[in-house]
């Protein structure tokens, strides 16, 4: 029986960004996998079960479950002829003493990636008053098996229409003998809410073990409440330190002067003179690059040198009791620093020596900081360099990563200490060599990967793949798994791909395609933001290096952008990537609907897409950026505020250092004759992973 359509759509999803797909383990993380059993059973005694919901036992005549949904077999290529599953109900081999067993035969092409297995409908399950997913397996001896088979949960994505999301679990340790395998609910960290359930997957994959023809037995599939649901993603970490720093200066309201005390500097006013500004665009870019580097190295801790996350002014002013220091740093936030710092020495806005200041005191902040597997938390408190998350990003801890590649570079004084710190961490920690992609990152506390991949190339996640390919520590065949396109018939996309097709680059295969939007072809992005499409520029000349790929489609990803903005929405600015929200004190996901696989919404503006645009169509962000200034209150002592609504008016007036970042590396690069892309393409890891760029042709098979 083939997969049926919408079924085909949620497995499509295993390949989603900027989440992506992830729970089914390389090969190397079998150990680790079982030390997640460990932990399910130790939160599980044997037999102790609150409630139990069978929502398939087979002892029906039909296939259909205990729900009374439709189930099947499928294939994720049914015009393979090597790849298949066919499932029985079984009478004689069977759980207990009545009714039948699942009996699943599979088979799986050898020479290429293929999966296959089986799904039943769940029927919009409420599995809330649940706290694990059980089912009773054996290894047929007859036909042989391999020991791993993949489980998945599939929930429509609210507000998505045919978007899932999902919660994965590969099972490891399967025999001839039947045994009960006990999931908790939590390490299918997918789905945080388990309601409207819509299907059940169980899924055999090529990659995952040498075995690839062979058969197993399924009976019993049940949600369970045994009333210790283990640990979770949402777990809290105790910053012990921090607290009782917060408690000497009356708590945590009381303590944010204190907070802003320990900063480098602070504006003085909220508000720039907008007659000030040059009108020779080259003085005009050095003084907002100026302006911005103020910012950048003035909102952070003084004594750590680690960069506050963001500041938000009160309303029309900036005094400090009306202000919020986040004072938290990501790791991308200290990458960004370190290339800053770089950026501002090029520019001789700093002295060498005050630049070598500067990085000492952050390696050594860096080098002190609690640290897995060599590769830093996603967050940390910087007052007291305390972590405040469980959770170890791929893409951030390379944004750090491509920091220090680019000061050992600049600064052969610290040389050695960036080099220590590049290599104590290895990228295969991350990469799923199942599907051949990165992970998104991994829980340390619950010693699990983090349910999703980055499966598409053109996003702001290529870069760390080239890092991770240039270090040595996944192979380059990983870039051209990576997909330009999704396939036709998931139709939740903007846009249909055309020519997708097979072609074969550095000896890979790989396949293209491209969407078409008023006669400009190009590849896309998860979500049409010049923040997916751009900031790898910051660091990788690619019209340099890849200019029949990623160089052109950069070219026309600005110019859509542009276009779009401001003939079809009506706008008079443009350049929409995620950012503050003006309305309230959040943060969204901003684009161009048509750029993307799934493309985000509309309705705010940026100053930081305007900025990547430089390297591609320079006059037109000049010219935009000083019609921001003129139409808006955008512009403080410390450079460009977040965003802007540009119909009403209304500004956020934040500064968040990533986006900061993102301004002043893009005008270092203009105004500095590429001067941090030639420190990175100095490197020899950058030698080794950029000529991948050099013959792939997006708009040609």
């Amino acid at each position: 029986m083939k997969l049926l359509v919408p079924v085909q759509s949620v497995l499509w999803g295993m390949l989603l960004i900027p989440l992506g797909a992830g729970c089914g383990p390389s090969m190397r993380e079998v150990e680790l996998r079982q030390q997640v059993e460990a932990i399910g059973k130790s939160y599980q005694p044997a037999g102790a079960t609150l409630k139990r919901l069978v929502v398939h036992d087979f002892n029906r005549p039909g296939i259909q479950s205990n729900l009374g949904g439709n189930a099947g077999t499928w294939n994720l290529d049914p015009t393979d002829s090597k790849s298949g599953c066919t499932h029985l109900l079984d009478a004689q081999t069977k759980r207990g003493t009545e009714g039948n067993s699942l009996h699943l035969a599979y088979r799986l092409d050898p020479n290429k990636s293929s999966q296959n297995g089986f799904w039943m409908s769940l029927n919009g399950l409420d599995a809330r008053d649940y706290d694990h997913l059980e089912l009773w397996i054996k290894g047929d001896p007859k036909q042989g098996f391999a020991r791993s088979l993949k489980i998945e949960v599939k929930q429509p994505k609210p507000g998505s229409p045919g978007e899932t999301l999902k919660g994965s679990y590969v099972i490891q340790g399967i025999t001839d003998e039947w045994q009960r395998f006990r999931i908790p609910l939590n390490m299918m960290t997918g789905i945080e809410t388990w309601k409207d359930l819509d299907v059940l997957v169980i899924g055999f994959h090529s990659r995952r073990e040498k075995v690839t023809q062979g058969a197993v037995f399924i009976d019993d599939i049940a949600f369970v409440k045994t009333g210790e649901p283990g640990p979770s993603i949402r777990d809290p970490v105790p910053i012990q330190k921090k607290r009782t720093w917060e408690q000497a200066h009356g708590g945590e309201v009381a303590a944010q002067p204190f907070v802003i005390q320990r900063l480098a500097g602070w504006p003085t006013n909220l508000l720039a003179d907008k007659s000030s500004f040059p009108k020779d665009d080259g003085e005009f870019l050095l003084r907002v690059a100026r302006d911005t580097w103020t910012g950048i190295d003035s909102l952070c801790d003084r004594e750590h040198r680690l960069p506050l996350d963001q500041v938000r002014f009160g309303t029309n002013s900036v005094y400090p009791a009306e202000s919020r220091a986040g004072d938290y740093a990501n790791v991308t936030d200290i990458g960004i620093y370190l290339l800053s710092v770089t950026a501002a020495c090029d520019l001789k806005l700093i002295t060498r020596d005050e630049a070598l200041e500067r990085l000492r005191r952050t390696l050594d902040s860096i080098e002190g900081m609690e640290s897995y597997e060599g590769f830093l938390y996603n967050y940390y408190d910087t007052t007291t360099k305390e972590r405040t998350s469980n959770f170890i990003s791929f893409v951030d801890n390379a944004w750090l990563t491509a920091g220090l590649i680019v000061v050992r570079q600049a600064f052969p004084e610290v040389s050695p200490r960036c080099t220590k710190l590049i290599d104590r961490g290895n990228y295969s920690f991350f990469y799923d060599d199942v599907d051949q992609v990165m992970n998104h990152g991994f829980w340390v506390h619950m010693n699990c990967r983090a349910e999703y991949v980055y499966g598409l190339l053109y996003t702001e996640s290529r870069a760390g793949s080239l890092i991770a390919i240039g270090k040595g520590d996944v192979p380059e065949e990983h870039w051209f798994q990576l997909l330009r396109t999704f396939p036709s018939d998931a139709a939740w996309q903007s846009l249909t791909p055309r020519e997708r097709n097979v072609k074969t680059v550095h000896g890979h295969e790989t396949i293209g395609g491209w969407y078409e939007w008023n006669g400009l072809k190009y590849v896309p992005s998860w979500g049409g933001s010049l923040f997916e499409a751009l900031m790898p520029t910051v660091i990788i000349d690619e019209k340099q290096y890849g200019p029949e790929n990623v160089g052109t489609n950069d070219v026309i990803h600005a110019v859509i952008q542009r276009r779009y903005a401001l003939e079809t929405l009506k706008y008079p600015v443009w350049g929409m990537s995620p950012c503050s929200m003006t309305a309230t004190d959040s943060y969204s996901e901003y684009g161009v609907k048509v750029l993307g696989v799934r493309g985000y919404k509309a309705g705010v503006i940026t100053p930081h897409a305007t900025a990547l645009a430089l390297y591609v169509t320079p006059a037109e962000a000049i010219a935009n950026l000083r019609n921001l200034i003129e139409k808006y209150d955008i512009y403080g002592q410390y450079g460009f505020y977040d965003a802007v609504d540009p119909v009403s008016g209304e500004v956020a007036h934040k500064y968040l250092v990533l986006d900061q970042g993102m301004i002043f590396l893009a005008l270092a690069n203009y105004l500095g004759d590429q001067c941090v892309q030639k420190h990175f393409a100095a490197d020899p890891i950058a030698q080794k992973s950029l000529p991948l760029l050099k013959d792939e042709k997006f708009l040609s098979n």
